[in-house]
């Protein structure tokens, strides 16, 4: 009910536009992994893939009045973002392994104002590499511009653009240093449409 309405409003008020979109797989274990600039990435970058998304979001935005009740009604998960947080996980993985997408922001929290990403943190390739699902990188460019940290609210009319990549497949063989190289991997990614 909801992403229609997301997707009238996305292309009227932040000219938004998607690239990559058959790059978007339709069935099985997924892992959309995006930078993340602005509170609204989650809807905008779930408009084009037609399939049940759960998101894991930080735990203590579940306490806000009107917010924490939406990411519920959307399908969120809580998550701890500093240390480990095992229930999280363990329903992460069980939802890849029954064949779901689970949508994670590698930074942890949005990037500066300028769009410029922060250090990306692990969980994401961790758990592709426990369920053995690929992962979907996505850029979000121009999110900066609508919503910047330290704003009270979106600027309209500003242009965004989501591009989808190719899906990265973690070594089913696990060798020393492979959580790193992949994570460097779908950063560079990433990073490379914004142009840094």
């Amino acid at each position: 009910m909801i992403r229609p309405l997301v997707g009238v409003f996305s292309r009227v008020l932040f000219q938004i536009e998607f690239h990559g979109v058959e790059n978007i797989p339709a069935h099985g274990g997924v892992i959309i992994a995006a930078n993340h600039q602005t509170y609204i990435d989650p809807f905008w970058l779930s408009l084009p893939i037609k399939r049940p998304i759960r998101y894991l979001a930080w735990s203590a935005a579940f306490s806000w009045p009107i917010v924490g009740k939406g990411l519920v009604w959307l399908g969120a998960w809580p998550l701890a973002l500093e240390g480990s947080d095992p229930k999280a996980i363990r329903r992460s993985l069980q939802w890849l392994r029954d064949g779901g997408a689970v949508v994670i922001f590698p930074e942890g929290g949005r990037s500066t104002s300028t769009g410029s990403l922060e250090r990306f943190k692990a969980g994401a390739v961790r758990l592709a590499l426990e369920a053995q699902v690929p992962i979907l990188p996505v850029t979000i460019k121009g999110g900066n511009r609508v919503w910047a940290q330290g704003q009270k609210g979106p600027h309209f009319f500003t242009p965004v653009e989501i591009t989808y990549h190719p899906l990265i497949y973690p070594p089913k063989d696990v060798a020393d240093g492979a959580e790193e190289e992949l994570t460097n991997r779908l950063r560079d990614t990433i990073a490379a449409t914004l142009g840094q």
